[in-house]
């Protein structure tokens, strides 16, 4: 269990982390969101103990964050720190050595967990980005820990390797709490079962994933492709429907495009289908755009802090 108690943190005059508070239960995947500046990294140090809040507490199992407390974390920043000239078995062999771990035992498990086995041999500076993501990933799980603090673990990857790592993400998360930081929304999504919005340093949101998502429904919207009506008479039909906030319409070829934002939850479809039936038009497209993580993360962000 992480707590995290009316936290605050400044540098100088500037105020990087502005009064925060949110427990994570053991064995959450929780997706730790801002734009750039917005105290993300900031909040992390802090719960791995690298920085001290100026003002609230942090507490992991109970326990003041401090030396009983650090071995029980595994921290991965966006650029892993690693010794280029070194080969991984033997780079993680001297990890294991200052974590006070048995690499005979620990290191053969760490590379088969993270997807390493091929490259024991290779220099590290010659791997590719998302190998280097692996031996980071392995470094930060060598002591074992029960709580992972991720921070942009998939940047500069290419897509097979996002996937890969996605995958091993999930697969940690299955016996252990993982904080992630990422600007990707859609990999909150495919990972994350929670979600904390960070913004201007304070906590703007704090919600199950789905129910983030799913907490601005006005902007759904329903596009279609008509025949047989000009634009001007399918819109004002169209925003004729009480579920119709707005609607815009254009001709394309022979056929007209509509684009309906909705006002409510409600699946308006069944009325859209039966007003262009009753008016004698041809139905040939209709596809709804449920509202993204990415809809609702730049409307709760909107003039927050971007520096």
């Amino acid at each position: 269990m992480i707590e995290v108690e009316h936290v605050s943190m400044s540098f100088g005059t500037f105020r990087a982390v502005d009064d925060i508070s949110f427990s994570i239960r053991t064995g959450e995947i929780v997706g730790l969101l801002g734009p750039n500046g917005a105290g993300k990294t900031t909040t992390m140090r802090m719960i791995t103990g690298y920085l001290e809040p100026s003002g609230g507490s942090i507490r992991i199992d109970g326990q003041p964050v401090g030396t009983g407390t650090k071995r029980k974390i595994g921290y991965m920043p966006e650029s892993a720190p690693l010794y280029s000239d070194m080969i991984v078995a033997d780079y993680l062999d001297y990890v294991a050595a200052m974590d006070g771990v048995d690499a005979k035992e620990r290191v053969p498990q760490l590379a088969k967990v993270c997807g390493l086995s091929e490259v024991m041999h290779k220099n590290i500076g010659d791997l590719s980005r998302g190998n280097r993501q692996r031996v980071g990933l392995a470094h930060a799980l060598m002591g074992d820990p029960e709580i992972l603090i991720l921070d942009e673990p998939t940047s500069g990857l290419d897509p097979n390797q996002v996937q890969e790592v996605r995958e091993l993400i999930k697969k940690i998360g299955e016996t252990r709490t993982v904080i992630i930081s990422t600007h990707i929304l859609s990999e909150v999504e495919s990972i994350c079962g929670r979600v904390i919005i960070i913004s201007g340093g304070k906590k703007i949101a704090d919600s199950p994933t789905e129910e983030l998502r799913a907490q601005e429904t006005g902007k759904d919207e329903v596009r279609l492709l008509v025949g047989r009506a000009d634009a001007a008479t399918l819109k004002a039909a169209l925003e004729g429907l009480s579920g119709v906030a707005s609607c815009s319409a254009t001709a394309e070829g022979d056929k007209t495009a509509a684009t309906l934002s909705l006002t409510k939850a409600k699946d308006e479809r069944p009325e859209i289908a039966r007003l262009i039936l009753e008016k004698g038009w041809d139905l040939y497209e209709m596809e709804t755009r449920k509202n993204s993580l990415e809809d609702v993360f730049r409307t709760l962000t909107a003039g927050g802090n971007e520096k």
